[in-house]
């Protein structure tokens, strides 16, 4: 690093990268990182971690800190929040040195030329962006200060001091003792970055959501900010993309594009009539509705190079990743095209990216096996499959309920999370407004039931009492029973997902010396699902239940006081699946979020950092046992043990995900025992076997934990050392979970937990994927295999199968031994 930059007080987005923690933080690298990959962001400066450290220097306030802090009792907190409140006011009450009050200055007012806004009246958020010097996995999230909204240059240098001034909030003072980190190593970079004034904003995700095609964008669009989008309050405009055509011109300014390439690149478009924009209040705050004249609502809330420019958007981040994304996104009124087009935010895709197959949509030519079908409505295909039942047109989700019965079609104007009781009992939903990023759609996808959206008069064309059938690939409803194509096998599952009654499954599937196992993720898909032939939960991941019941950052439910409802709301969860397969056992894994599917939780910017590798970040065991989250880690374990001694139910045991030591378990025990959970007859503690580690230790973890339960996605990834996420090496065979020095990992920990009389179980996609890992696996002599629900039936047989081969082996070696004797 140039000495030149060491020295300079203001560091442009452009300027800085990853390498530049030390001056930017987190969030300023961070910024500049995407800035470097091509990825749109709202422009803006960092106040550089240099100029606090001359501030504290030059003005005196080093030493005066020091002294304050020297003997100060961080238990004591009545004493440690009176001299934090006297050190930001000793900050905020001494002028900053000249030349760096100027530099910023100046800086807000190149900003406010480079985005053509007028110097008094650019808006922007001033965020704290804390650093430390040779401190690589220390976490400051959520102890620092952020401020929205802030206009005119005066106001900008004082909110500049307040980020710094927060540097000593009591919990973050509190932090760095109980890390022996020394206060003057910690320094304080803030970011001032415009606020994007929303013309249009919406969702764009790089793959179809309507059946997972990777060779297509999907992009949601209304007036105003997103919120109109994601809450389902309009039907949006929508767009097709064909990825492949805009990859072509990636690089190529999108008003240079020739009008050819647009219409053969925008595949697909639906103009809704969008009859509100959802405004932000710049004087009050907060936001309103704002009815939209005619000519507004049924104008396209994009234009087709706006289009282009985002689909280019949205493949520089896919690319950046490696990974499908769903995205949000604004186009500034106050800036001119293309230089309006900003990333507010990316998130990895979760429904059709976890799913091993993606079931290709049927074509629209596909006939309808029903000579007088008629057509009702017709909308966007939200959430792939046929449904079939009597509608229920309602208007309250609480006062209409005694109204809906199990495998009614729900017909209604949109959804929220209100609705959600009805539409886990639904055979399918339709809705007036909304698109396929809506609440309906989103759920709809995450539950399995399908669903069409965005229809207009759904509720006006469909009466009560009539039966209906929902095509949710082509977005269409029909009069009736209709037999559509060959998806008419799928009308009925006889409640168990798979077209077999519950009643007859005991008598269809062979008896296993080796237990089949089911991974869950939403606790209402055991209803489909729990007759199936599986021995036990061996994978109930509790992040659903999180983001989609609860949906808020526990850190920020603590703090608001609202620790209840957190326990509550995940034990019902809990409690669901656990006496819907009672005595069968439900292995339930902590959460196992990552930095940035945590940032993306209500609340949880604030206490999350910015890390550069979350997958190899700040995630599992580690966030238990460290100061700042394990209040949020004990919220779990209080619901676990409300799940066990409150319900009764104690066939709930747990699983530690991501373990990377053994002390870091010894901790996390020590931590369960002071809530009332240790370890028992009744109540077995597992480990995911994803870190090499815990092959290479497992005689030393065998004697602190019951079981271990092999992530075969990580562990594959860790052992090769290749990247999950990456298509490239996937697609040059690097990443195969049946490579040898993986097969030798998975035989190792078998034989070393064995031999202390541990269980072992696999829960990764492997099994579901592969027959001969399967094999390999009975063979080697696993516990159990633990794979998605529509795996049960093929790997029963499958496991069946090859402990028949492997019995009758064994026997023909017994003959040939007791023929030779």
């Amino acid at each position: 690093m140039s000495q030149d930059k060491l020295n300079k007080v203001i560091l442009w987005f452009e300027e800085i990268g990853k390498e530049d923690i030390n001056l930017a933080g987190g969030k300023g690298a961070n910024l500049g990182e995407l800035v470097r990959a091509g990825i749109p962001v709202p422009p803006g400066f960092v106040v550089s971690s240099t100029a606090y450290r001359r501030f504290i220097k030059e003005t005196g306030l080093l030493d005066k800190i020091n002294d304050m802090l020297k003997d100060i009792d961080a238990s004591n907190v009545k004493e440690l929040e009176a001299k934090a409140e006297e050190i930001k006011k000793l900050i905020l009450e001494t002028p900053m040195p000249k030349d760096i009050e100027e530099a910023i200055r100046n800086a807000y007012r190149e900003l406010a030329a480079k985005v053509g806004v007028d110097v008094n009246n650019l808006r922007v958020a001033v965020r704290s962006s804390a650093t430390a010097e040779d401190l690589p996995d220390a976490s400051f999230a959520g102890q620092q200060d952020t401020y929205l909204n802030v206009v005119g240059e005066d106001s900008v240098v004082e909110h500049v001091k307040k980020c710094w001034a927060s540097l000593f909030n009591a919990r973050a003072i509190a932090y760095r003792i109980s890390k022996g980190i020394p206060h003057e190593n910690v320094a304080m970079a803030t970011v001032v970055q415009k606020m994007v004034n929303a013309r249009s904003a919406g969702v764009m995700f790089t793959l179809d959501v309507r059946n997972g095609d990777r060779s297509k964008i999907v992009i949601e669009s209304a007036w105003g900010l997103g919120e109109a989008v994601v809450g389902g309050k309009v039907t949006p405009d929508t767009f097709v993309v064909n990825k492949e055509v805009v990859r072509k011109y990636l690089d190529v300014d999108p008003t240079q594009v020739d009008e050819n390439v647009l219409k053969e690149a925008i595949i697909e478009k639906h103009i809704s009539k969008k009859e509100i924009a959802i405004r932000f209040d710049w004087e009050k705050g907060g936001t309103y509705e704002e009815p939209l004249p005619p000519e507004l609502a049924e104008k396209p809330s994009l234009e087709d190079r706006e289009i282009f420019a985002l689909a280019q958007m949205g493949i520089k981040v896919e690319d950046h990743y490696k990974r499908p994304m769903d995205i949000e996104w604004a186009l500034d009124a106050d800036m001119e095209f293309p230089k309006n087009v900003f990333l507010l935010q990316a998130r990895p895709e979760t429904v059709w990216s976890a799913r091993e197959e993606v079931k290709v949509r049927p074509s629209e030519e596909e006939e309808v096996e029903h000579v007088e079908a008629e057509v009702l409505v017709r909308g966007l295909p939200a959430s792939p499959g046929i449904g079939i039942g009597v509608a229920k047109v309602l208007s309250d989700p609480k006062k209409d309920a005694d109204k809906f019965n199990e495998g009614d079609v729900l017909v209604t104007k949109m959804t929220d999370p209100d609705w959600v009781p009805l539409m886990r009992k639904a055979a399918a939903i339709v809705t007036d407004e909304g698109g396929m990023t809506s609440h309906a759609a989103i759920v709809s996808r995450e539950l399995g039931i399908p669903a069409v959206v965005g229809t207009k008069e759904a509720t006006k064309k469909i009466k009560s009492g009539m039966t209906v059938t929902v095509d949710g690939y082509r977005g269409v409803v029909y009069k009736g029973k209709v037999r559509i194509g060959e998806e008419k096998k799928e009308e009925v599952t006889g409640g168990t997902g798979i077209g077999i009654p519950s009643e007859e499954l005991r008598y269809l599937f062979p008896a296993t010396g080796t237990k089949i196992y089911m991974n869950l993720g939403e606790p209402n898909a055991i209803d489909r699902y729990k007759d199936l032939p599986f021995d036990g939960i061996g994978l109930m991941r509790i992040e659903f239940i999180i983001t989609d019941w609860i949906g808020y950052h526990p850190l920020y439910l603590i703090k608001e006081g609202k620790e209840t409802y957190f326990i509550n709301k995940l034990a019902d969860g809990i409690a669901k699946v656990a006496s819907a397969i009672y005595p069968r056992p439900v292995v339930v894994r902590f959460s196992d979020f990552k930095s940035n599917e945590y940032r993306g939780l209500k609340g949880g910017e604030e206490f999350e950092p910015e890390e550069r590798n979350p997958m190899l970040g700040w995630r599992g065991v580690s966030r238990y046992i460290s100061p700042t989250y394990e209040p949020a880690f004990r919220l779990e374990l209080r619901a676990i043990k409300k799940v066990r001694e409150e319900f009764g139910l104690k066939n709930v045991w747990v699983m530690l995900p991501f373990v990377r030591t053994t002390w870091e378990v010894e901790k996390v025990l020590k931590i369960m025992e002071s809530e009332g959970l240790q370890r028992n007859r009744d109540f077995k503690v597992w480990i995911m076997a994803e870190v090499p580690s815990v092959v290479l230790l497992a005689d030393e973890f065998s004697k602190l934990v019951d079981g271990f339960s092999i992530g075969s996605n990580d562990l594959t990834q860790l052992v090769l050392g290749a990247d999950r996420d990456s298509d490239l090496l996937a697609r040059m065979g690097y990443f195969d979970e049946r490579d040898p020095a993986v097969l030798k990992a998975i035989e190792t920990l078998i034989k070393t937990a064995h031999k202390y009389g541990r269980t072992v179980s696999i829960c990764g996609q492997g099994p579901s994927v592969y027959p001969e890992l399967v094999e390999f696996l009975v063979k080697a002599g696993i516990d159990s295999i633990s794979v998605n629900p529509d795996a049960v039936i093929r790997t029963r047989y499958m496991v069946a199968s090859v402990e028949r081969k492997v019995m009758l082996q064994r026997l023909a070696k017994l003959e040939e031994k007791l023929g030779k004797e």
